[in-house]
C-alpha cells in the first residue's frame, strides 16, 4: 500500500490549491479515503468534505464550503481541492485510508508522508 501526496506549497490568503495522492497496492473504491493535516503543536484534523453540507466527523465546519474531496478511480486518486486559503490553513496534509465507517485519525491505518501547504497573510 502506498499513498503519495503532491501539489502543496506556498500561497497567498485567498488563494487556491489542488492536492492529489496517487494510491497504489489497492483500488480507492475499496476503501474510505480521506484528508487530514496537522499543523505544528496541534492534533490531527480531519478537512474531509465530500461537498458543501457534508458533516462527516472529518469534515469540520472551518473547511466545510473551501475544501472539496474528490476520487477519480480510473487514475486511483484521490484530490483535495481547497479554495479561499486562509493562514490557519498551514500545516502538513496527508492523504488517509481506512476501512468503512473510519472517523477519527486513528481509525485510518495508512498514512501518506504529507505536502506541506504553507499560506501567508
Amino acid at each position: 500500500v502506498q499513498l503519495v501526496e503532491s501539489g502543496g506549497g506556498a500561497v497567498q490568503a485567498g488563494g487556491s490549491l489542488r492536492l492529489s495522492c496517487a494510491a497504489s497496492g489497492f483500488h480507492i473504491d475499496d476503501y474510505v479515503m480521506a484528508w487530514f493535516r496537522q499543523a505544528p503543536g496541534k492534533e490531527r484534523e480531519g478537512v474531509s468534505c465530500m461537498n458543501t453540507y457534508d458533516t462527516a466527523p472529518y469534515c469540520p465546519p472551518s473547511v466545510r464550503g473551501r475544501f472539496i474531496t474528490s476520487l477519480d478511480s480510473a487514475k486511483n486518486t484521490v484530490y483535495l481541492q481547497m479554495t479561499n486559503l486562509q493562514p490557519e490553513d498551514t500545516a502538513v496534509y496527508f492523504c488517509v485510508r481506512g476501512v468503512l465507517g473510519a472517523t477519527v485519525a486513528s481509525d485510518f491505518e495508512y498514512w501518506g508522508r504529507g505536502t506541506q501547504v504553507s499560506v501567508s497573510s
